[in-house]
């Protein structure tokens, strides 16, 4: 009899009508700290911020919600931006050997380049043209100095350039062996010529005009007057080396702010004791007698005051201090008492810890929200409205319709929740799990002007305390956080403050099985006596696996009050309700040597990698023929899973997988389903898990007061199903539909009447996803209802799989379930659910991209989050309908011009536009940078195509 299995159907132009309204595949937005951040600039006028990176990229930001993104088209650091002051055009220098610093005149007419040389080289704006003959060289100034200073030696490279804050056209040149110049553009003289030893390092005017200040590498700084009538100034006024008199590391950058008061504050980068705190990342605040020392994890890129820039104004008075860092960014409020510092809306440093896990909550409730929030506030880490010093432009995106949390675990043990709702990621809640247990924390003596700053800290009390697996029931407020050293923590939500000691009970995964001895790092020690633990989740039962391995799967069900969890040696079922184990089991095949050494081993068995290297060989000489594959545990399933009809063309043959691979026994899913299993008329709890060797394990659960239950009693779990997948491929999914194939809903969504109930009036399936297929299996037979190879490329593997829900663009009503499947090589796969039929396929993410691909978490709605590098997620959307992508505007008036280029002056690039225009907007669309304006009809805009930026407009036609 012929199998027509494969059967080729064209097109539906219907079918590809509604998949177009469903779905598309946009990247929309960067969460988090810029990689690798290397120059900062702030435009006063407009109140926008910018920051650019190692890599090419500019990042613009205001008010949260305000976002724009630009990529240069090579990889090329950016050393320098600066703004075209209130007029959203941004000046950027390319890293270039010669060029030191650049001066941008507050006219925004002429560029300033200082060289190594010594020289100075002027262009003028716009165009970036070279003015013939103005370039001031080092030999005209030499020829101006005093015969006994030049002692034969070159002034060196050009330091600093600072504009004249009263009289424009006059500049300061700070060379770098001492010597400052204040230069007229327009005579084209030296007025006063500022006699210094030391060497320079920076400088910066005083708000009059009449003084500046300086800095040098040997930890200090003075004051000059500037007068006139004075050719040569051989002494500054003052002089101060805060931290001396032993040797200090230079001051790189200082400020100087003047202040109602009278007394100005001083702000410098840099001066540390070489000794005792050479290695210290500071920025010190100094006003009459009070100083603080702001002491960082990581080294400061740059830093800027936000303050009056008025003319008219006598004052500067600074309100804010903002400190770019390399791993964060850190806003100093100098308007308070005390300067403490102001948590950021968004630009947070996701990696303030290692990350290790994450998972998203869509639709969080109210109350819960709320809670959080509170709880978060007590913390102080919850932005204070009106006090983020940052709040140009206008976010125009619509107000979410449903709160979004993303949960991210650590290597220190915390658990930080994000507000993902928008644009802007907001910490809301930080959860720390170290003082349920003893840890070995060191407290370092500070100096006393010393203050820790920031929340970047890469170090950690003790690896162990690595959060590996994260379940939250939003209905509940039940938090489930499992870490490296094999504990499980159940968590409940209180408004209160408590001590109290923490119940611990230990589960044997091993169950005195011989022949294994644990190899690995030992267990966490837990506290004995009373801890505090404030307003938030708090610790309500510990759960510790034994051995003490690093949890791989935990899942939750609140409603039932039961947590599993798995790691490489088995998996466990703990009722927290009585602080009772239900069930361990233990997974482990006699060759699982690896399981006994932990992920925290620093040896591997030399020996036994070289085994499966040459056991891989051996597999791969004989991939076109048939293997014997032991038999599986259940019959039932053996027979429904066997596979010896003929492949598809674009489908590869799988090639089972010997059963002594280590780890073999790693669970890497566990799942809880109210479904039919032991008949087709009786249903209830059950409890799934799946296995690296490709081993699923179904329970049958009686729980009190579910179904028939007996009340008051324990859980007990009896095995209903053991499948053993013929492939032995790692199960990395499984998911029970309902009689209508929709994934069943979560704990209390039903009986809250928040979700559809489940259909339990007809048959129910499992979806069960493995590296390499997909397969849907009848319930509670068994039996194989469809399946899909995902292997039509050699060495693809499914890495993550989700259900969501998609809904149309063009019927409000509308929405299909789909399984999405990210694989190695990077590309999302949608299939519909249960036919399993392809959808589309996109490119997602570059298949070098290892810690791309593992750290992906997709959303319900359709969406989902991976990290583009330590610190920074990147958000996708699957979905035609839900996408959350920066909508935003800078609104401004223009002086006519008659001209639009853009221009480029070796690595420096100048963005300009305006046709006779008076009213401009700057618009953001994902990454593409798009400018609108109406200059007398005409419609103008930038797109972007790839990465090379392309001009468009009509009439009238200009030529760039």
């Amino acid at each position: 009899m012929m199998k027509f299995r494969f059967r080729r159907q064209g097109n539906d132009p219907q079918r590809e009508k509604i998949k177009q309204e469903l779905f598309a595949f946009n990247k929309t937005v960067e969460h988090g700290f810029p990689h690798q951040p290397s120059a900062l600039t702030f435009d006063p006028q407009l109140q926008l911020m910018a920051i650019g990176t190692k890599s090419g990229a500019i990042k613009i930001y205001g008010s949260p919600g305000v976002e724009f993104t630009g990529l240069h088209r090579d990889t090329a650091v950016v050393s320098q931006i600066h703004f075209l002051q209130g007029q959203v055009r941004l000046l950027g220098h390319f890293l270039a050997s010669r060029v030191t610093v650049l001066l941008l005149l507050r006219s925004c007419d002429l560029l300033c380049v200082g060289t190594e040389g010594g020289a100075i080289h002027f262009l003028d704006l716009p165009r970036l043209s070279l003015r013939d003959n103005q370039s001031l060289l080092l030999d005209q100034v030499m020829q101006s100095v005093p015969e006994d200073y030049r002692c034969g030696k070159s002034l060196g490279p050009v330091e600093s350039l600072q504009e004249h804050p009263q009289q424009p056209g006059k500049i300061l040149i700070g060379y770098s062996r001492g010597l400052v110049v204040l230069w007229d553009l327009s005579t084209r003289n030296a007025e006063q010529m500022f006699l210094g030893k030391q060497q320079l390092e920076s400088l910066v005017w005083e708000r009059s005009g009449r003084s500046f200040v300086s800095s040098h590498s040997d930890g200090g700084y003075s004051l000059w007057a500037v007068a006139s009538g004075n050719t040569y100034t051989h002494q500054p006024v003052s002089s101060s080396i805060p931290y001396g008199p032993f040797p200090c590391k230079a001051i790189n950058k200082i400020l100087w702010r003047t202040t109602q008061s009278g007394c100005p504050v001083v702000l410098y980068s840099g001066g540390m004791p070489r000794a005792s705190y050479g290695d210290r990342h500071c920025v010190t605040i100094q006003q009459d007698k009070q100083h603080v020392t702001l002491d960082f994890t990581s080294r400061v890129i740059d830093f800027f005051t936000v303050h009056t820039t008025n003319l008219e104004h006598d004052y500067d008075d600074p309100s804010a201090l903002v400190v770019l860092l390399e791993e964060e960014l850190v806003v100093i409020d100098l308007l308070t008492t005390g300067w403490p510092s102001v948590p950021p809306p968004y630009l947070a440093p996701l990696h303030s810890s290692a990350i290790t896990t994450s998972c998203h909550l869509d639709d969080v409730p109210a109350k819960l929200w709320d809670r959080l929030a509170t709880a978060g506030n007590s913390q102080g880490t919850q932005h204070a409205h009106g006090s983020w010093p940052i709040c140009g432009g206008k976010n125009l995106a619509p107000t979410p319709k449903q709160q979004e949390l993303l949960l991210t675990g650590h290597e220190d043990g915390t658990v930080r929740f994000w507000d993902v709702s928008a644009v802007a990621m907001t910490p809301l809640y930080k959860l720390s799990t170290a003082n349920v247990f003893h840890t070995d924390s060191l407290q370092e003596e500070e100096w006393p002007p010393f203050r820790k700053v920031g929340c970047f800290d890469p170090y950690s009390d003790d690896p162990r305390l690595g959060i590996q697996k994260i379940s939250l029931c939003k209905y509940s407020c039940r938090l489930v956080v499992a870490g490296t050293a094999g504990q499980v923590i159940v968590l409940g939500l209180s408004d209160e403050r408590s001590d109290h000691t923490v119940d611990v009970s230990t589960v044997d995964l091993l169950q005195d099985r011989e022949g294994f001895t644990w190899k690995g790092h030992d267990r966490l020690e837990p506290r004995t006596s009373p801890a505090p633990f404030p307003p938030g989740f708090q610790p309500l039962v510990v759960v510790q696996a034994l051995p003490p391995a690093s949890v791989t799967a935990v899942t939750l069900h609140a409603e039932w009050n039961l947590v599993a969890f798995g790691t490489s040696h088995g998996f466990g079922l703990f009722d927290y309700h009585r602080h009772t184990a239900v069930l361990a089991r233990c997974t482990l095949h006699p060759n699982d040597s690896l399981a006994m050494e932990g992920p925290l081993s620093r040896v591997k068995s030399l020996k036994k990698s070289l085994r499966q290297s040459f056991r891989r060989i051996r597999k791969s000489r004989v991939s076109g023929k048939k293997r014997p594959v032991p038999t599986p545990t259940s019959k039932e399933a053996n027979a429904a899973l066997a596979d010896q009809e003929e492949v598809a063309p674009v489908q590869r043959r799988i090639e089972p997988r010997s059963a002594d691979d280590s780890l073999s026994g790693v669970v890497r899913c566990l799942c809880f389903a109210d479904t039919y299993l032991r008949d087709g008329t009786h249903h209830g709890p059950t409890l799934w898990a799946g296995t690296n060797s490709g081993s699923v394990y179904a329970y049958a659960l009686e729980v009190p007061g579910v179904g028939s239950g007996r009340g008051s009693g324990c859980v007990e779990a009896v095995l209903g199903k053991e499948i053993q997948l013929m492939h032995r491929a790692p199960v990395v999914s499984i998911c029970v539909l309902d009689g209508r194939g929709k994934p069943l809903p979560e704990p209390y969504q039903a009986s809250l009447d928040l979700a559809t109930a489940p259909d339990m009036t007809n048959p129910h399936s499992v979806l069960i996803a493995s590296e390499e297929q997909l397969k849907v299996f009848s319930l509670p037979k068994v039996g194989a209802k469809t399946k899909f190879k995902l292997t039509a490329h050699e060495g693809c593997r499914v890495r993550r799989v989700a259900t969501v829900t998609v809904c149309s663009t063009a019927q409000e009503d509308y929405s299909e379930t789909s399984l999405v499947c990210l694989t190695n090589l990077g590309d999302l796969h949608l299939f519909n659910v249960p036919v399993l039929r392809p959808q589309v396929r996109y490119d997602c993410i570059r298949k070098e991209d290892i810690s791309g691909i593992a750290s992906c978490v997709f959303t319900k709605n359709g969406q989902g989050f991976y990290l583009i590098s330590p610190s920074e997620y990147q958000r996708f959307s699957l979905s035609a309908k839900v996408i959350t992508e920066p909508l935003c505007t800078v609104e401004l008036e223009r002086p006519l011009e008659q001209h639009i280029s853009l221009h480029s002056s070796g690595k420096s690039l100048i963005w300009s536009w305006s046709p006779l225009s008076c009213y401009n907007s700057l618009h953001s669309s994902g990454k593409a940078l798009i400018w609108s304006w109406s200059p007398l009809c005409c419609y103008n805009s930038l797109h972007s195509s790839g990465k090379a930026l392309i001009w468009s407009w009509s009439p009238p036609p200009l030529l760039l």
